[in-house]
């Protein structure tokens, strides 16, 4: 279709937009199948890839994550990295490899996961089967992230939170000092930056219509949209509902994704077909979804937990950050930050004073060589400090499932920082005044 085609009106452009919103609800609610324990990855099984392994409960632990990490081409090395960092027995973690990435580089990333022996021990790692092509700027990201949401809910592992990240994050404080800091909230909060002010965004975002060719081409796609002086396919603001915008990095509760996705009351559904000819829908889909539901909007903290350098105004493309931004990270007391360039110098600075992750002992007789191998691949670091891997070497972090280590938290300087933090944005001056405006 040309673009041309946008500008028809009346009821047959009415009736393309309900055709491609369809479409987006369809493919949310029948699921593409996904590497769980039948393990499809071409003709591989789940024999051959053991992190597909049945899934243990880290139930007793005081509270768990469930992560996307979303990875397009060129991905899968630093993808690999971003979960070894934020590796926990405890947690959950789905990896999304667009379907854009050829074939090569998604067997590396299966590589590189079912070489880390823990993770088929433990049985909390998986990757799409059936990737998703994503357009950034379409509702192909938030189809996406529906996905994750229903998966994680459907494998059965206890989780109190879902955090949605790139390839290009990484976290600034350890999976204990999360679990820690967390530990004492509400387990109903969600972390959702957010404002109705949309300034710039009304005309570059509200009121275009688009297409997202993704949702029904299998090749590369685009988003569809009018030439500037065609006015027929631009929408006023809507006024059954009040649009609110913001990060499209957060952190959802489990009663949030769980009405995300089944949508008990039709808001999140009804908001979803709205969202699918919107631009940059996964900056405004979330944050309507909580403000306007009786249920979220008073449990919603304005927060992404994220440390982003920002252009100058109007602020739409995260600048990457470097050595020289290592200090204003720190005192940011952020959980998370974005976005690196792989295997960027100050990377390894945060693994090595933040997250203590330590190159294995190369003559240690005693540890595990197939997970020295596979440290190797993650460039030669090792998980985060914890309690479950506090000691630094291979063999000892290689089973979680020890005894003494078991449900063992050892939070450090990053859970402190964090904890300020979340006080300070939970303080009743501030949650009220900074919620659903």
């Amino acid at each position: 279709m040309r673009i041309r085609g946008l500008a028809m009106s009346g009821g047959r452009e009415v009736a393309i937009s309900a055709v491609f919103t369809a479409l987006l609800v369809v493919s949310i609610l029948f699921l593409p199948s996904v590497l769980l324990t039948s393990g499809r990855l071409g003709p591989s099984s789940a024999k051959e890839w053991p992190f597909l392994a049945a899934a243990k409960d880290g139930g007793y632990y005081p509270v768990s994550f469930a992560y996307l990490i979303s990875a397009s081409t060129g991905d899968a090395e630093r993808a690999a990295r971003l979960l070894a960092a934020l590796y926990h027995p405890a947690n959950s973690y789905l990896l999304h490899l667009d379907r854009e990435a050829p074939a090569e580089e998604h067997r590396r990333l299966a590589e590189l996961v079912s070489g880390q022996p823990v993770y088929g021990r433990v049985g909390n790692v998986w990757i799409v089967g059936k990737p998703n092509l994503v357009t950034y700027r379409g509702p192909t990201m938030l189809s996406t992230t529906l996905h994750a949401m229903a998966v994680l809910l459907r494998v059965g592992r206890r989780w109190d939170w879902f955090v949605n990240l790139s390839a290009s994050d990484y976290p600034l404080v350890t999976q204990d000092d999360l679990m820690e800091a967390f530990s004492r909230l509400p387990r109903d909060l969600n972390f959702i930056q957010h404002t109705s002010h949309l300034g710039w965004k009304i005309k570059k975002r509200a009121r275009p219509v688009i297409l997202d060719t993704a949702l029904y081409e299998a090749d590369r796609s685009e988003l569809l949209r009018p030439s500037p002086n065609i006015t027929t396919n631009r929408r006023g603001l809507p006024t059954a509902f009040k649009l609110f915008t913001g990060s499209a990095w957060t952190m959802l509760s489990r009663r949030f994704a769980e009405y995300c996705v089944m949508g008990w009351d039709n808001l999140a559904r009804t908001l979803l077909l709205y969202h699918a000819n919107l631009v940059s829908s996964p900056e405004f889909y979330f944050q309507t979804v909580a403000c306007n539901s009786r249920e979220f909007r008073n449990a919603t903290v304005n927060s992404d937990l994220h440390f982003i350098r920002w252009d100058t105004p109007p602020k739409q493309h995260p600048l990457y950050l470097g050595p020289k931004d290592y200090r204003r990270m720190v005192l940011s007391s952020a959980a998370f930050a974005r976005k690196f360039r792989d295997a960027d110098l100050v990377l390894d600075r945060i693994d090595r004073e933040i997250l203590k992750r330590r190159p294995p002992s190369r003559d240690d007789d005693h540890g595990d060589h197939a997970a020295s191998a596979s440290v190797a691949r993650h460039g030669g670091q090792f998980f985060s400090y914890g309690g479950w891997c506090s000691e630094g070497e291979v063999g000892l972090c290689s089973n979680p499932w020890e005894p003494s280590r078991k449900g063992a938290i050892k939070p450090g300087a990053g859970s402190r920082r964090l904890r300020v933090m979340l006080n300070k944005m939970l303080s009743g001056r501030n949650f009220r005044k900074q919620q659903c405006r």
